[in-house]
């Protein structure tokens, strides 16, 4: 007795391997044409399906990641300051992501426009492709969340949600002061990642200019001892890209 593609199509679907289904008519077609064998068959449709799985997890992981643009290392211009084009290979490597397997933390520091945020957001996107858990926030926003979630006491489940992605993205970092609670907080986040999940902070501070920020020097070294151990720190010089393009 011969069984129908319909029949096996309507398996696959049942089986949740749509698209297997959906190229099964095809695959049998080039079966017939190159003469494969059953294992050919098989794989093709495996591969099939696999490829589209992994499409669907990439565009989940961007949806959830708070990145608001895919961008490439392609749109950095490297030729604007020296300092782009001596850290040229330094943050190419970045780019290959093993920083997150080894755990280590990324600080971008500048002026504004050198930057920071725009090579946080293309490791970030490199890291979205690679289906790792990514979640990119402004460190105000991140605090915000945090302040929130202590007055309605879910502050051990927000806690979580920036603490178990492989790769936090905390940006703009220093525009404005953070206060006891603020600070305290922050603190928690950096203490619970440091040497468990990757970090990349941007900010226009250099260290010794930290307790501006945190509510005292003591927070500020802390915090700073934490990244410092085991991070790459990229410096970024030059005037605004933003106003040279104006």
């Amino acid at each position: 007795m011969s069984v129908s593609i319909e029949v096996v199509s309507q398996d696959l679907k049942a089986l949740k391997l749509s698209v297997m289904a959906a190229h099964l008519e095809g695959v049998l077609e080039q079966a017939r044409q190159k003469n494969l064998g059953i294992l050919d068959i098989l794989k093709r449709l495996l591969d099939a399906e696999q490829e589209e799985r992994w499409k669907n997890a990439v565009s989940r992981r961007f949806s959830q990641s708070g990145i608001t643009e895919r961008v490439s290392i392609d749109q950095f211009d490297f030729h604007h300051h020296k300092s782009r084009e001596d850290q040229k290979t330094k943050i190419l490597e970045l780019l290959n992501l093993d920083f997150i397997e080894k755990k280590q933390d990324i600080i971008f520091i500048g002026n504004p426009g050198t930057g920071k945020t725009m090579l946080a957001k293309c490791i970030a996107t490199s890291a979205c492709n690679a289906n790792l858990k990514v979640l990119f926030t402004s460190a105000i926003d991140m605090i915000n969340q945090l302040v929130a979630a202590e007055l309605d006491r879910s502050l051990i489940r927000k806690l979580r949600h920036y603490q178990t992605p492989d790769l936090l993205v905390c940006d703009e970092l220093g525009y404005l002061p953070l206060g006891s609670q603020g600070s305290n907080l922050f603190f928690q986040v950096i203490s619970q990642r440091h040497t468990q999940r990757s970090t990349i902070l941007s900010t226009n501070l250099p260290f010794a200019q930290w307790g501006k920020v945190f509510d005292s020097n003591t927070v500020a070294s802390a915090i700073a001892d934490r990244l410092v151990y085991n991070s790459e720190i990229i410096i970024l010089g030059g005037t605004s890209y933003r106003r040279k393009n104006k």
